[in-house]
Parts: C-alpha cells; sequence; structure tokens
C-alpha cells in the first residue's frame, strides 16, 4: 500500500516590523522542501486573518479550532507545521503553545524556549548562569524610563552601546548611540517596537552567525558566516538589501573554530533547543566569544546565512528539511 505523504504547512508573516521578510523566507523554504515527500503549503498569519495559498492563486481560510482548511470541497488538516514567522506570534511561544493545544508538531523550540530566545535580556541573563559571555545591558520598560538615568547608562554600559527593543526578532528600533545626548531618541525609537528596551555594552571584534540543528541521530553544526559591513553595525539595510559582505566559511582560527563550534552545540543543550537554530557572536581580538542572540526562526531566502551554511558543509537543505520534520515522527 501506497505512504501517503505528510501535509506541511509554512507559516508564515506575522505581526511584527518583518512580515514581509517572513514571506520570503516561506517561498524559499517552499523551493527546498521534497514535493515528493510531502504536500508542502503555505499558510500566511496575520492577525486574525489566516489563510492558506492554494494552487491557481487560490486561498482558503484555516479554521484555527483544528488548524484546517477545504481544498476541493474537502477538509485537510497538517501533519506538521514549519514556523518561519520572524517576530510575534511564531518567535516568541505565542503560536506553539497554539500548536500544543491542538497536538501538531512543529519546527521550533517549545513555549518557554521561544519566549526567552525572543527577550534578548532574559536570555542574556539566563545564558550567563551557565558561564556564556555575554555583553552587559540593562533594561528600560515604557514608563518606568525615570528609574534609568542617563548617566548611570553612559557609567554602567558605557560609550558607544546599542538601544534595541528588548523582544523583537527584527532589526528594527535598534540604534547605535555615540554619547548620552543620542539615548533619549534611540530609547523612544526602539520603544516603537517593544514596549520593553535593552541598553547594551558595545563589543568590538569580528561578527560571525553559525547555524546547528539535532535529531536523535546527529547533532549538525554548520560552517560559520562571517558579517563584515560598512554601516555602524549590521541594520535591516545590512541584512537584507545586500550592505554586508558574508563569508562561508568565517575566516576564523582552528581553535576558534573549535570553540565557537562547542559553545553553539551546548547552547542548542542548555536551551533544549528543537529544529534549526542560528546564533550570532562577537568574537573579540583577545579570542573571547561573546554571544549576541539566538535566532529560532531563521531566515530562509536562498541567499539567508542558513541556506548558504548548509551549502558549505556539502548538505542539501531539502534532506536537512527532511531530517527535522521526521525527527518528530
Amino acid at each position: 500500500m501506497k505512504q501517503l505523504k505528510r501535509n506541511i504547512a509554512i507559516v508564515c508573516g506575522g505581526d511584527s516590523s518583518e512580515h514581509d521578510v517572513s514571506l520570503r523566507s516561506a517561498q524559499g523554504l517552499y523551493s527546498f522542501f521534497d514535493k515528493e515527500r510531502y504536500n508542502v503549503y503555505i499558510v500566511d498569519v496575520k492577525g486574525q486573518d489566516w489563510h492558506v495559498e492554494l494552487p491557481g492563486g487560490l486561498t482558503a481560510r484555516i479554521d484555527r479550532n483544528d488548524f484546517s482548511f477545504v481544498e476541493d470541497g474537502k477538509a485537510k488538516l497538517f501533519d506538521y507545521a514549519y514556523i518561519t514567522i520572524h517576530g510575534t506570534p511564531g518567535e516568541n511561544g505565542i503560536l506553539q503553545g497554539y500548536f500544543d493545544l491542538i497536538d501538531l508538531p512543529y519546527s521550533t523550540s517549545g513555549v518557554l524556549v521561544e519566549a526567552m530566545t525572543f527577550n534578548k535580556f532574559v536570555l542574556n541573563q539566563y545564558l550567563r548562569g551557565y558561564g556564556v559571555s555575554v555583553a552587559d545591558s540593562l533594561l528600560i520598560r515604557q514608563g518606568y524610563e525615570q528609574l534609568v538615568s542617563d548617566d548611570e547608562i553612559e557609567q554602567r554600559i558605557g560609550m558607544p552601546c546599542f538601544v534595541k527593543p528588548a523582544a523583537d526578532g527584527s532589526s528594527f528600533g535598534v540604534s547605535k548611540v555615540k554619547n548620552k545626548d543620542q539615548l533619549a531618541p534611540a530609547i523612544r525609537k526602539a520603544m516603537l517596537e517593544s514596549p520593553e528596551i535593552m541598553v547594551e555594552q558595545y563589543l568590538e571584534g569580528t561578527e560571525i552567525s553559525i547555524g546547528v540543528y539535532k535529531t536523535h541521530e546527529k547533532s549538525v553544526v554548520l560552517p560559520a558566516t562571517e558579517v563584515v559591513t560598512q554601516n555602524e553595525f549590521f541594520d535591516y539595510d545590512a541584512k537584507y538589501n545586500g550592505q554586508v559582505k558574508e563569508i562561508t566559511p568565517a575566516r576564523l582560527s582552528e581553535d576558534i573554530t573549535r570553540r565557537v563550534r562547542e559553545i553553539t552545540s551546548h547552547i542548542y543543550d542548555i536551551l533544549h533547543c528543537n529544529g534549526i537554530i542560528r546564533i550570532d557572536y562577537i568574537i573579540s581580538k583577545d579570542g573571547k566569544i561573546h554571544m549576541l542572540e539566538v535566532n529560532t526562526t531563521p531566515g530562509m531566502t536562498p541567499t539567508s546565512f542558513i541556506p548558504q551554511q548548509v551549502k558549505a558543509a556539502g548538505l542539501s537543505m531539502t534532506d536537512v528539511l527532511s531530517e527535522i520534520v521526521e525527527n518528530q515522527f
């Protein structure tokens, strides 16, 4: 008897500033998935509008009671959700909680891990307790800005520093602040994206990004990508408008390469992650490795870091995605 193909939902969109970037990641994933093995659909989630794209340019409404839809007069259920939303609700645990309730396997980590990795300040404090090196930072909440003075920021964090949304999956709202006068407008800009913002110490060094995934059978740490940009930092234009040079594999010594791989695997295990994640680091001139952030729904366009790294590792994105899906069955 012929085995039935699993129905895979590539869940994209979301309610953050990176909605359109997420749609591009979904198209990339769709091109990578094995269509001989899976029935693959793109599901766009935005606010209360959840719909699935059907052949011929048609769409169908998603029934949120069971994440089903109707195609050719027949109700269809999904077997698996590959989440590629950058921001809320797919990168902060909200969508994961919904899928847990309806018992649908998904590609990311669970609710707690997603909520924690989405909040950069919380994640940094948590991983610091495991000995992971992270930049010093302060948290400022909307409505309580007066609790942290500009002088305190300058003395504790130093200048220059970064002001960024604490709970956001994008590059929007991030500023590099060089003096106290720039703090107030930078804080206001960040708070347009998140009610909690983080003021973070500036770390000078080589920026790299590295992917990792694990299954019951294997642990795969991909080659790192070195990020070189003439911009002040790896901002939205650098990330999405080509104002960056990406070198894969990164130009690192054997010792630093080994240590980065070990730390990356260790962080994956500390957080008990699922699926493929990407971790960003700054490597200072003295060889110290500082973690910047953990991306649990990394970009998946053909030119994104993860597809670059998979190719550099001599692997196939199609095979990697199949391994990640089948790991949960």
